[in-house]
């Protein structure tokens, strides 16, 4: 009895090892957001330093850089736009699914929220 528990509590060990692994997403990626419009897919590109995070966002309307955070398999940013309504911070927070998916909710102030999802791309 004694060692099947100490053999459970081992794997169990193991096992948040391996989930609390190291996660760089360092890169660029494909990043599609899904509004009530439609979906809009543009480039974004990652530079992880330990925990922090910096974000450019490529689209038509130019690009954008933010910073933010990776803490496990947790990613957050935020972004700030100048509009002609003053400036406007938009949110992004998602879960590093694999090293090639992410997936998230953007909260985009009193124009509520939508889901997006960034695929690695590769060479």
């Amino acid at each position: 009895m004694r060692k099947t528990y100490l053999l459970f509590l081992v794997l169990a060990l193991l096992s948040l090892t391996a989930l609390a692994k190291d996660v760089n997403v360092t890169g660029d990626w494909t990043f599609t957001i899904t509004t009530p419009q439609g979906e809009r897919t543009n480039d974004i590109t990652f530079v992880q330093d330990g925990e922090k995070l910096t974000v450019t966002m490529k689209s038509p309307r130019g690009e954008v850089t933010g910073e933010g955070t990776v803490k496990g398999n947790d990613i957050e940013w935020s972004i700030t736009r100048d509009t002609p309504r003053g400036q406007f911070t938009i949110t992004y927070k998602g879960k590093i699914q694999d090293e090639n998916t992410i997936t998230g909710e953007v909260e985009m102030g009193n124009f509520g929220t939508a889901s997006w999802k960034a695929v690695r791309k590769t060479s």
